[in-house]
């Protein structure tokens, strides 16, 4: 039967999503109009909790389509403004660059980031120094790289370990000395194949987790980091020194966690490399190595020089973190001789979908701000005083964190603290230690799931997943011991003042510097 144009529109609207996903979005759309004719307030949270759940549902369709939906109803039926959606974007102005500029910048520098991926799974051969080296190396890059890109270079890597064996297996091997053809040989195959796959899995956890050990850590780890620092007004030596009372007993934490998993294979870890794999995957790096010319060679050392450049233009702000980014850019272009302006263009494809994802994301906040959303939430939260109000912050965005995006939450939250600081009901000093909870918070528990953490959900959606069979379930149970010691750790680093007394320490001898109102409300301006 010849299909009719409501079957068609049906079909065609968002795509391959589930057919309860897209009734359920267009009830929102139906709904949000009479909810908000009747009270503005109850339907700004509806509205909420329809974006989270895009967001929860982020694996059955891209949150963009229907968020952005939601979002241009809230905007079309009153419930804020196109001025206010432009204001919150300019605002955020520096973390846009970042996603533009950064990522596309390091995806220029993959060559000499998968050289040295390689080199730790066929030089190292103990499974636990190995994921040791991962995890911190994964930590270190998403300190100052984007943790999209660390992630997306560690899985190219998975990726292309794999199909080496996948043809060396199928008797397609580069030299053509392996030949898998009796029924026997085929068996350990597949065990082989199994045991790898639980390797690759394993690494793959690590180096995840690790973007969030690392991430945390600085102004440009992740996205929500620079709108917390922006919105404090911090640059990236004294945005690191606040965070560290919480993340360096995270880190070492972490990679302690990452030791006793392995060293005692649980959650599904602890899988070794089989031996035949390893000289598959070593013979394979001699080859490489063997073709590699004075040409690739010297594109390396300019991707080392430009790394150097990356960390310290970041560690001393001689320029905005976007800025830096496009500097990557024409550093790694022009003395790599990338000209052509179809090659430049591939970079910018990881992170024009999640930056546009971004430009929705606050036009959901300018909602919040608008009907005043979470004013009755703020309000009971700074009701406590000194650790206990800490604690509450950090609590409350860790686990709006593992359903939602931690960016969105940040946000959210960062802006009604600063509101709450101009309206005078906290002090500067409170302020900052507020931004510090709600960054950790954000960042932390987040690994609980893939919907907090962008790489891991980047990782979930990924063509190696399914390849090592990696799914949302198995995921979520690889990441419990990383979930529960971090969330735990940073909050003890909170709740027993830690986080208090060694920012009093940091002020007492001049490490950092208290901050007035005058400085947030009005960043200073560099003279010509």
């Amino acid at each position: 039967m010849p299909v009719t144009m409501s079957q068609a529109f049906i079909d065609n609207f968002l795509g391959n999503s589930p057919k309860w996903f897209k009734i359920a979005i267009l009830s929102f759309l139906i709904i949000n109009p009479i909810v908000f004719y009747i009270n503005p307030f109850v339907a700004g949270w509806l509205l909420v909790i329809e974006f989270i759940f895009t967001l929860a549902m982020a694996l059955k369709c891209y949150p963009l389509q229907p968020g952005g939906l939601l979002a241009i109803q809230a905007v079309a039926i009153g419930m804020t403004s196109p001025s206010q959606v432009f204001h919150e974007i300019e605002a955020n102005l520096e973390v846009l660059l970042l996603l533009v500029f950064m990522v596309a910048g390091i995806y220029f520098m993959k060559q000499l980031l998968l050289f040295g991926f390689t080199k730790m799974i066929t030089k190292v051969r103990s499974k636990i120094v190995v994921s040791l080296m991962f995890c911190t190396a994964s930590a270190f890059l998403s300190a100052f790289l984007d943790a999209l890109t660390v992630i997306a270079v560690i899985i190219a890597v998975a990726v292309g370990f794999y199909s080496i064996y996948h043809k060396v297996a199928s008797g397609k091997t580069f030299n053509d000395d392996h030949d898998h053809t009796s029924d026997g040989q085929k068996q350990l195959c597949e065990e082989e194949l199994e045991a790898f796959r639980g390797f690759l899995r394993n690494l793959l956890m690590h180096a995840g987790v690790g973007t969030a050990l690392g991430g945390v850590c600085t102004m440009v780890g992740e996205p929500q980091n620079l709108i917390i620092a922006a919105q404090a007004n911090w640059q990236f030596a004294e945005f690191a020194i606040r965070m560290s009372p919480v993340t360096v007993p995270v880190f070492f934490a972490g990679i302690f966690t990452c030791f006793l998993v392995e060293k005692f294979k649980i959650f599904g870890y602890g899988l070794q490399l089989p031996e035949a794999v390893h000289k598959i995957l070593s013979d394979y790096e001699a080859h490489e190595d063997a073709r590699r010319t004075n040409h690739d060679k010297m594109k390396l050392v300019v991707q080392a020089f430009i790394g150097i450049w990356l960390i310290v233009g970041l560690a001393l702000h001689l320029a905005s973190v976007g800025l830096i980014g496009l500097s990557v850019i024409i550093l790694a272009t022009a003395f790599n001789g990338v000209t052509n302006e179809h090659a430049l263009g591939k970079a910018f494809e990881e992170a024009l979908p999640f930056t546009a994802l971004l430009a929705v994301f606050f036009a959901v906040v300018a909602v919040i701000i608008d009907q005043q959303l979470f004013a009755p939430v703020i309000q009971w939260a700074l009701s406590y005083e000194g650790n206990t109000q800490l604690v509450i912050f950090y609590i409350a965005n860790g686990l709006l964190s593992m359903v939602s995006d931690n960016v969105f939450v940040g946000t959210v939250y960062i802006n009604e603290v600063k509101a709450a600081l101009l309206s005078g009901q906290i002090t500067r000093d409170q302020f900052d230690l507020l931004a510090v909870a709600i960054n950790t918070g954000t960042n932390l528990p987040s690994v609980a799931t893939p919907n907090g953490q962008a790489a891991f959900l980047f990782l979930l959606t990924s063509a190696i997943a399914p390849l090592i069979r990696l799914s949302y379930g198995r995921m979520v149970w690889m990441a419990l011991p990383y979930t529960i010691v971090l969330s735990i750790v940073g909050v003890l680093a909170i709740e027993l003042g830690g986080l208090e007394q060694m920012t009093q320490y940091f002020y007492d001898n001049q490490i950092i510097t208290h901050h007035s109102i005058k400085d947030l409300v009005e960043p200073a301006v560099s003279s010509h």
